[in-house]
């Protein structure tokens, strides 16, 4: 998808200008397909109906991996956005055999406070780095940029660039700089 060919429902007005240190669009809108639906839904994140339907205009979930955990931050406000997560997430119970074969599979929502802990790890890297909590109950979606057609190639390219520098693949001050400068690049909004 060509960079004019955006979708009409792009919330580029809602994000604000671009901020070289970062933000988490604390006071700005969700995307407006995100506005249609309401409640909370039984679907996981990545089945989410408005997911389905940003991803087919070009826009991709951010990644889960905990070395991306600043990403949504840091990245260029114009080629993110995000959403209300009115998913559900699973505990799921399965019973096997003696001979390791399933006999029982039970799956039950995670109550609030368990999934208050699976972000806890989330609050403590970004507390490491400097930066403040993601505002919670917020599912982020992201555009490739620069030269790139998909988010995977941009994030290829950021560990490429990290591997040749000597710096780690992990969360870290060096990652985020690192990140921020190339992304600042990507987009013509920093030095080449």
């Amino acid at each position: 998808m060509s960079r004019d060919s955006r979708d009409a429902t792009d919330p580029r007005d809602a994000t604000g200008p671009r901020d070289a240190t970062g933000s988490w669009d604390e006071d700005g809108p969700p995307h407006p397909l995100a506005l249609r639906r309401t409640g909370r839904s039984e679907q996981e994140p990545d089945r989410l109906p408005e997911v389905r339907e940003l991803e087919a205009l070009g826009w991709e979930p951010a990644p889960e991996e905990l070395a991306w955990v600043f990403l949504p931050y840091v990245w260029p406000p114009a080629d993110r956005t995000w959403i209300p997560d009115r998913s559900t997430h699973w505990a799921v119970d399965t019973r096997l055999d003696g001979h390791g074969h399933v006999t029982g599979v039970e799956a039950t929502p995670l109550a609030d406070a368990e999934l208050h802990d699976l972000d806890r790890e989330t609050e403590e890297l970004l507390d490491a780095l400097g930066l403040p909590h993601r505002p919670p109950g917020r599912l982020w979606l992201l555009r490739p940029v620069g030269p790139y057609p998909a988010v995977g190639a941009v994030l290829d390219h950021l560990r490429s660039v990290a591997e040749e520098r000597g710096i780690a693949f992990r969360p870290s001050p060096e990652l985020l700089a690192l990140t921020r400068a190339e992304l600042a690049t990507l987009t013509g909004s920093g030095p080449p």
